[in-house]
């Protein structure tokens, strides 16, 4: 029998706090033990100011989680919030351990990249939930928009066409990243193995050097591709407050890898040379704990940022029934992720052959296949959207399914009205208008 709402959110908080305080008490004593023991250098001093600041972090991340999971009552939302302030904490521990042990720093590092493309991926992830809350219609909405030209410096190549086209190609932007990443991450892992990965050295001899161009591409096109999104949907995103959440994504995924390719460079210039290595060993081994105490310090100042941006009390609701187990458990239920994968492999692929590529939205799921982000429910959905209650107390304004966008550049009653008329349509009218409509979507896709 789960336990009930009242009773498990009245001590699960003071049971994180005894176990916070247990450890401390445990940690700071060895971590003195071994300063006293291995003697005051530079290296110790930077591992136990480090320290610090990564125990006062993770109090603030491990909070905004516990909320969030005490009120977990919007799943679809809550879950990649959750999984983006985790990011906090495994960047600094990683951080904090690569500091102290240098010589395992390249493998610890890898998890902290991968979850930096798995965090871009959950951002994306959720906004496009909020907007198919938001707007069952949102493709149509899209469709009768003003064009959104792109950005510099992609402004001389020929716009996305609005509606689905937009969509989909933001959304496979983003993903990209979350595979280049993984991928370039095990490179790295063999070519440090094989000894011509050389980390933090500009050089055309090693593999640093193409990896860190290459994944810094893939980046950028992600990070833009999140831009031109919310550019095209800047006014039906405006209730989430998304710039906040925005910034803090971008500040620490692109302050920490240009920071490692700033200290690389002062590597290659000499600012950093083998004169003065204090306690590392190597002048490679000083840029890269360089950057690791700069993350830690950073990673307070994300966690204050974090705590703010993603807070948990739009979600606070008057009658919260949710089990303390099934909150828990939704918090490491991936499966969504690898299902949206699956779904844009498939769509690339039936696009590389030429074939009908899937129509992610008006179009019922068969033969049992999971929906993906931008994949929609059925028809009947939609038209029961009008029917449903207003949402209730504590959640965003219009977040439960409506058929009414707030929006200028989308009028009111946009969805019912296109949806309606279609249905009145004819037989051979409607499906003219279909045919000219998909074959419209596969020219401009193709």
């Amino acid at each position: 029998m789960p336990c009930s709402c009242g009773d498990w959110r009245r001590w699960i908080r003071p049971l994180v706090v005894l176990l916070y305080i247990l450890l401390l008490l445990v940690v700071l004593p060895l971590v003195v033990w071994e300063l006293q023991k291995s003697g005051v250098g530079v290296h110790n001093k930077a591992w136990f100011i480090a320290g610090v600041f990564v125990f006062m972090t993770i109090p603030i991340s491990l909070w905004g989680i516990l909320q969030h999971l005490v009120h977990y009552t919007q799943p679809e939302l809550q879950k990649p919030i959750i999984r983006i302030l985790w990011m906090v904490p495994i960047y600094s521990l990683d951080s904090w351990i690569a500091l102290k042990y240098p010589s395992i720093a390249i493998y610890v590092d890898t998890c902290r990249e991968c979850y930096e493309a798995y965090v871009i991926y959950n951002f994306m992830t959720f906004l496009l939930n909020y907007l198919e809350n938001q707007y069952p219609s949102l493709v149509l909405m899209l469709e009768v928009q003003e064009q959104q030209k792109h950005l510099p410096p992609l402004c001389c190549c020929p716009p996305w066409p609005m509606g689905e086209v937009l969509l989909l190609r933001c959304k496979l932007g983003v993903l990209q990243y979350t595979v280049v990443r993984p991928v370039t991450t095990v490179i790295a892992l063999i070519c440090q193995l094989c000894g011509v990965y050389d980390e933090g050295n500009f050089s055309s001899a090693n593999a640093w050097t193409y990896l860190v161009i290459f994944n810094n591409m893939s980046q950028l096109f992600a990070m833009y591709c999140l831009v031109l999104f919310y550019r095209a949907l800047r006014e039906e995103l405006s209730p989430i407050k998304p710039v906040g959440k925005f910034l803090c994504v971008k500040m620490v995924v692109f302050v920490s890898f240009w920071q490692a390719v700033l200290i690389a460079l002062l590597v290659k210039v000499g600012v950093i040379s083998e004169k003065r290595t204090w306690d590392w060993q190597s002048v490679e081994a000083v840029a890269t704990g360089l950057q690791d105490f700069v993350i830690c310090v950073e990673m307070f100042l994300a966690a204050i940022a974090h705590h703010f941006s993603f807070t948990y009390k739009p979600y606070i609701q008057e009658a919260e029934e949710v089990s303390c187990f099934d909150s828990f458990m939704a918090m490491w239920d991936i499966s969504d992720v690898r299902a949206d994968i699956s779904e844009q492999v498939r769509n690339v692929g039936r696009t590389v052959m030429g074939r009908p590529r899937k129509s992610y939205f008006g179009e019922a799921q068969t033969d049992g296949e999971r929906s993906g982000l931008l994949a929609s429910a059925s028809q009947d959905a939609l038209t029961e959207a009008a029917s449903d209650p207003a949402s209730p107390k504590g959640q965003y304004q219009g977040l439960g399914r409506t058929s009414t966008p707030h929006s200028l550049s989308a009028p009111a009653g946009l969805g019912s009205a296109l949806w309606e008329e279609s249905h009145d349509a004819g037989p051979g009218e409607t499906d003219n208008q279909t045919k000219e409509a998909e074959e419209a979507d596969l020219i401009a896709i193709t």
